[in-house]
């Protein structure tokens, strides 16, 4: 069993920057993919950002690719999400998740391949 617990949002400038935390409880991540999610009110859930530990593969989503970085701590229990350049559209709870890493790194974006979540960390970005 895989507990994530996220931390770290809170509210923010638009341009500013904010890093959410996700770690992991009883056991390390090496076995899973982790991505990063969000929802916003009234808002499907949508896909933020991917990565698997070997480093080589992360992914994003288009509206935030070039702000946000998805990134790792070396004893693979910790992930992180770097957001920079905030915009108002960035606001929602953000939400950690782990799905069993396959042979290839895919279906990152299919929010229904994640078997584990967090209990999600509010994002507000003020403009």
């Amino acid at each position: 069993q895989v507990q994530l617990v996220e931390s770290g949002g809170g509210l923010a400038q638009a341009g500013g920057s904010l890093r959410l935390s996700c770690a992991a409880s009883g056991r390390t991540f090496s076995t899973y993919d982790m991505g990063w999610f969000r929802q916003a009110p009234g808002k499907e859930r949508e896909f933020v950002a991917a990565m698997r530990w070997s480093g080589i593969y992360q992914s994003y989503g288009d509206s935030v690719k070039g702000r946000f970085t998805i990134s790792g701590d070396n004893a693979e229990t910790t992930v992180y999400l770097q957001m920079n350049s905030l915009k108002p559209e960035d606001t929602a709870v953000y939400y950690c998740a782990a799905k069993t890493r396959g042979s290839v790194f895919r279906d990152y974006d299919d929010l229904g391949r994640y078997r584990y979540w967090g209990q999600g960390t509010q994002v507000t970005v003020s403009s």
